[in-house]
């Protein structure tokens, strides 16, 4: 017997929440928005069934106060929470707060999104199933001696990294022990705020990998099965910048193992929802299990335009209690898609960010392009939350034709009033190298951000 959902509340802001609303109003699902108080002309408050102030604009005060949230769907009426990305995407006491009020939370259960955000836990999930992990610490590091100690015992470089959330967000790279105690602390402090959690842990530093991570979507009748890989190793300061589908340059075997390792970890957990699990590829095509996002990714659209598969609509479905829409054999992989990620930032002046009003805005089309986007001409955007303020997706029947489609959509994009990265976009898709395929997650600090400082 389904679960019938009848109106969802959208626990987030800015594109991916216009992006679910979207999804909703073609399943004549009501939508319900949230948005703290200088977000109330905000595109998702304008385009929901309804919309809830919940507070002010502080994240703490607003998109991170789960009783709010909690209390906001009470009071509409709505039956489901669909996270989004960040925020409390992967907060288990959200999850179970949603499980305890009798609210559908549209992901996994709270237990395994606990278990799946405990690191030592998931790590040892996955060495259970002969996955190759990266060697770090067996859980969260609390204190500076205690990080000291294990990172002269793996040596260095090191990575420290948030327990909760994603995003590059409360990750810092640490080369000797001289900036572990400043990068660890500001590592925790960014977490915190970011998350409400200061937790971090300590792996070690796999230089020059691709990132390489598989989009997997599970019901809860047992069924499991993956739409493919991605490649996000064009990445700054640990925030991804372009992502792509399929991951065209990791051999078909390599592909293969994280396909079959993927869906028995998936089933091994008995997750259901859509879920990623997250690999780093080395030059030598060994394979190491970095993480599972339990929640949708902001990349996403790259696998639905080569699978032809709403990934939001699968959610919801699932959480209907419907079984997956799919089998295996379904998934029919055609061309290639490109996601560039367009931010409210100065790439020409060391990326400091940039606010202000849109005073006029051209986003491009034709074949080939889709934008997810929350913002409009007269838009203010704020320094309070996430700078991107758009996606290009473009599609074609292979790598260098999406590649042509993206330099089109770049050239025609305008966004005017506030800096972005337009151009850093277009320097990084028409460069030999990204062309090429001749790239690793490190490719833009040895080569940008150099020939920025000089």
């Amino acid at each position: 017997m389904t679960r019938k959902i009848n109106k969802v509340l959208i626990a987030n802001r800015g594109e991916i929440a216009v992006r679910i609303i979207r999804t909703l109003k073609d399943m004549n699902i009501k939508s319900v928005a949230i948005f703290s108080d200088v977000d109330r002309d905000s595109l998702h408050a304008k385009m929901a069934d309804e919309s809830i102030c919940i507070g002010p604009r502080s994240v703490n005060d607003s998109y991170l106060n789960k009783m709010q949230i909690i209390n906001a769907a009470i009071v509409t009426g709505a039956d489901a929470i669909h996270p989004g990305f960040g925020f409390l995407s992967e907060n288990p006491s959200f999850a179970k707060m949603c499980e305890i009020y009798n609210i559908k939370f549209i992901g996994p259960s709270s237990k395994v999104m606990e278990l799946m955000g405990n690191k030592d836990a998931s790590k040892q999930i996955m060495k259970s199933k002969s996955i190759p992990v990266v060697p770090g610490s067996d859980g969260v590091v609390e204190s500076i001696d205690m990080a000291k100690k294990l990172a002269n015992d793996i040596a260095y470089p090191v990575i420290i990294k948030a327990k909760s959330g994603g995003g590059g967000k409360g990750m810092r790279v640490v080369n000797c022990e001289r900036e572990l105690e400043g990068s660890f602390k500001s590592a925790q402090k960014e977490a915190e705020n970011a998350f409400a959690d200061r937790d971090v842990y300590i792996e070690k530093y796999i230089e020059s990998p691709r990132h390489i991570e598989v989009q997997i979507m599970a019901d809860e009748f047992g069924n499991v099965i993956h739409l493919g890989a991605r490649d996000c190793s064009m990445q700054m300061n640990h925030q991804k910048i372009i992502e792509e589908a399929p991951a065209k340059y990791v051999d078909e075997d390599t592909l293969n193992s994280l396909y079959e390792m993927s869906i028995n970890a998936t089933k091994e957990l008995g997750y259901t929802n859509v879920g990623t699990i997250e690999y780093l590829v080395s030059k030598d095509n060994q394979i190491y299990f970095m993480e599972m996002n339990t929640r949708i990714q902001v990349e996403h659209p790259v696998t639905e335009m080569i699978t032809g598969i709403d990934i939001v609509r699968e959610q919801i479905n699932i959480a209907s209690q419907k079984k997956l829409s799919y089998k295996q054999e379904d998934i029919d992989i055609k061309g290639h898609a490109i996601e560039c990620r367009i931010n409210a930032y100065d790439s020409e002046n060391n990326f400091l960010p940039s606010v202000g009003k849109i005073e006029g805005i051209n986003f491009p089309g034709g074949y080939g392009v889709r934008i997810d986007s929350a913002i409009y001409q007269g838009y203010e955007v704020l320094p309070f939350y996430d700078s991107m303020l758009a996606k290009i997706i473009t599609f074609g029947k292979d790598r260098d034709e999406a590649i042509s489609i993206m330099l089109r959509a770049l050239s025609e994009l305008a966004i005017d009033g506030l800096k972005t990265n337009i151009k850093f976009n277009k320097d990084i898709i028409g460069g030999n190298d990204f062309i090429s395929g001749n790239f690793s997650t490190s490719y833009l600090e040895d080569n940008f951000k150099k020939s920025i400082a000089e």
